[in-house]
């Protein structure tokens, strides 16, 4: 099996903990930089492969969680950076884009959505939204947004996601006995928590579209 057919296995077997091992420090930095820095690479493991690192370091897999969270704050950095420029060269033609197996106009929509409700904090809460972080500095170069406010909300936000997920694993293996066992439901939990923000939009969203009852008439 070459390279790139173990790694769409690992992906496909969504074996996180294997592919922690067998990507290392570059392959980490890839992933991460593709699922910020490229449209189609929103499927990618972002908030459980950084999760998982960081508790797999807490036991004695030989990787630095300085080095590993500064290389992979680095690449999101420029993977948000790559992406808002895409957006800025392409324009408004990235909203017609054809669907493909890898785009999906549906996400680009949402996360324009996301954005115009939020403003520039978008490119900071994104991080911590599975798909939206992904799609979210595409919008912002279409939209284009001053850079330099860009480039401060971006790094801010690449910084705060990749230490608190990279450390949350970390310490739950150093202070959490045995939960290195229970890999599949920590993963789980920071899974839920990452689409708890956007279960919640949509909740609000509902409630505010619903039609609102009749009031009984008043008492004479």
């Amino acid at each position: 099996m070459g390279p790139f057919q173990e790694l769409l296995h690992l992906l496909r077997t969504r074996d996180l903990a294997a592919l922690v091992q067998w990507a290392g420090y570059a392959g980490m930095a890839l992933i991460i930089f593709a699922e910020t820095g490229l449209f189609f690479g929103f499927f990618l493991p972002g908030d459980s492969l950084l999760v998982t690192a960081g508790l797999l370091a807490s036991q004695g897999l030989p990787l630095n969680i300085y080095a590993l969270g500064t290389l992979l704050t680095i690449a999101a950095i420029v993977g948000d950076n790559t992406n808002y420029w895409v957006g800025r060269l392409s324009g408004p033609r990235i909203f017609r884009r054809d669907e493909s197996f890898f785009f999906r106009r549906r996400h680009i929509e949402r996360a324009h959505e996301f954005y115009q409700r939020h403003g520039p904090k978008t490119i900071v809460l994104a991080r911590f939204m599975p798909i939206i972080r992904t799609f979210a500095p595409l919008v912002a170069g279409v939209a284009r947004m001053d850079y330099r406010t860009f480039l401060t909300f971006s790094i801010l936000g690449g910084t705060a996601w990749i230490w608190s997920m990279v450390l949350l694993g970390y310490y739950l293996g150093q202070y959490v006995p045995g939960v290195a066992r229970h890999i599949e439901l920590v993963i789980g939990g920071v899974i839920l928590v990452s689409i708890a923000p956007g279960i919640v939009a949509w909740w609000r969203e509902r409630r505010a579209s619903a039609p609102v009852a009749d009031l009984p008439p008043a008492a004479p």
